[in-house]
């Protein structure tokens, strides 16, 4: 699949592209895909927590497309919290964007959460506020900011995308937190493709992905029966990896026919 889409000569234009939770994981290996699939003098802006992480991928990124192609910067800033939302916004802002034919956010940046208790064990609200606060309302937030300070205009595509789950359509026992904030930030980017038809809003679920959240989930699942499923898949081999799951995603990212709102798997495709 990755040879075939890189044999393609298209580009997703003279970009303005932010990928959150870029400094590990998936975030990292869509930041390499995609710088490959800008043009030149387009702006990719990696957001995540950690600056050594990110300026190490900076480098990379450099080193692979050369240091006139892309403008690549980092944002260190935690979407938890209202001021690393407002950080990454102003950050946008201060990018030349009146020349960019396409602003593409995706909302990858996520986590597990407590996997290794049942649900009527979270009887404190603050700890579950914590979890959504990142996975749900940072995502939004983040979105509303991004769509506000890149407004419609002639010749001006807006695409976002929300690194979605199975878990979004179907209850994993002992992970409540994760599938509750997977099904809700899915409906919310449904709602925001209703609200905005000029924007391309597009859900995406990579499969189970070879990283440190699957190993976490190996170890740490409390339900027995999908701690051993996820054990099974790893000792089979079944785990895909972020490049051959990304290759997909900037497949449908390049035809751009998919229906706005829509949630798409790995598999489905």
């Amino acid at each position: 699949m990755e040879d075939l889409i890189s044999r393609e000569p298209r580009d997703l234009g003279r970009a303005l592209c932010i990928i959150t939770g870029a400094s590990k994981g998936y975030g990292r290996a869509l930041a390499f895909q995609l710088s490959c699939r800008l043009k030149p003098r387009s702006v990719l802006v990696l957001v995540a927590r950690s600056t050594a992480q990110l300026n190490e991928l900076k480098e990379d990124i450099v080193s692979l497309c050369g240091q006139n192609k892309l403008d690549v910067r980092c944002v260190q800033a935690d979407l938890e919290e209202t001021e690393g939302v407002e950080k990454t916004v102003q950050a946008l802002k201060e990018t030349n964007s009146t020349e960019m034919d396409h602003v593409l956010l995706i909302n990858n940046a996520a986590s597990l959460g407590d996997v290794s208790r049942f649900a009527q064990s979270f009887t404190d609200p603050a700890e579950v506020n914590r979890y959504l606060s990142l996975n749900v309302s940072g995502a939004l937030s983040l979105t509303a900011g991004v769509l506000q300070a890149f407004p419609h205009r002639l010749g001006l595509r807006r695409t976002v995308v929300n690194i979605s789950s199975l878990c979004a359509l179907k209850p994993f026992p002992s992970w409540v937190l994760y599938c509750t904030g997977k099904a809700a930030r899915d409906m919310m980017f449904r709602v925001l493709a209703e609200e905005e038809p000029d924007v391309r809003v597009l859900s995406y679920a990579p499969g189970p992905l070879d990283t440190d959240m699957q190993l976490q989930a190996r170890r740490f699942s409390g339900d027995l029966n999908l701690r051993r499923s996820f054990s099974s898949m790893f000792s089979e081999h079944q785990l895909l990896s972020c490049e051959e799951s990304g290759s997909k995603l900037i497949k449908l990212l390049l035809d751009n026919n998919f229906p706005s709102g829509a949630h798409l798997d790995f598999y489905e495709l």
